[in-house]
């Protein structure tokens, strides 16, 4: 495989190499509403290990992000029972956008603008290796899952619903 083009830093790969966490770098071309059923098929992964990152928030709109497969959608009522929440919903990109500090479609739980509650399905933290979003759109990181519980304090839940 050859050498693709340097993909320059983003927050998020800054926050990965401060930490000493190893990754490899997939950059690939973005595909408006392609999201990540696309970034799989072009670097040729499995759906189920390309790892989405939702902005969402809770009745009283404190943010919170989900950590979920790319081939699963959220249930907002089985994630909002089991973080003690009324309700859960997915943030407006606008809304997104102003609390990870990324573009909608570039979203990475690593070096957001703010720190956040950081929930993922149980399953991603069975797989030997996810593919998650690096901070910008058309570039994914492969990373060990357990990384998300250890540099983000990600709590595990069970809300995945098959698309």
């Amino acid at each position: 495989m050859s050498r693709k083009a340097h993909v320059s830093e983003t927050p998020a790969t800054q926050l990965l190499r401060a930490n000493k966490v190893a990754f490899t770098e997939h950059p690939y071309e973005y595909l408006e509403h392609g999201g990540a059923q696309h970034s799989a098929q072009v670097l040729g992964f499995d759906p189920f290990t390309v790892v989405k990152t939702l902005v969402m928030q809770d009745q009283d709109a404190k943010p919170l992000i989900v950590l979920m497969h790319g081939n699963r959608t959220v249930s907002t009522k089985n994630l909002a029972r089991q973080i003690g929440a009324k309700s859960v919903e997915p943030c407006k990109p606008e809304v997104a956008q102003r609390h990870s500090g990324y573009m909608v479609g570039g979203t990475s739980p690593f070096g957001t603008r703010r720190e956040m509650p950081v929930y993922i399905e149980s399953s991603v933290l069975e797989l030997p290796k996810i593919a998650i979003n690096g901070g910008r759109r058309g570039y994914l990181v492969g990373i060990d899952p357990q990384v998300c519980v250890t540099l983000l304090g990600a709590k595990p839940v069970q809300c995945a619903l098959a698309e």
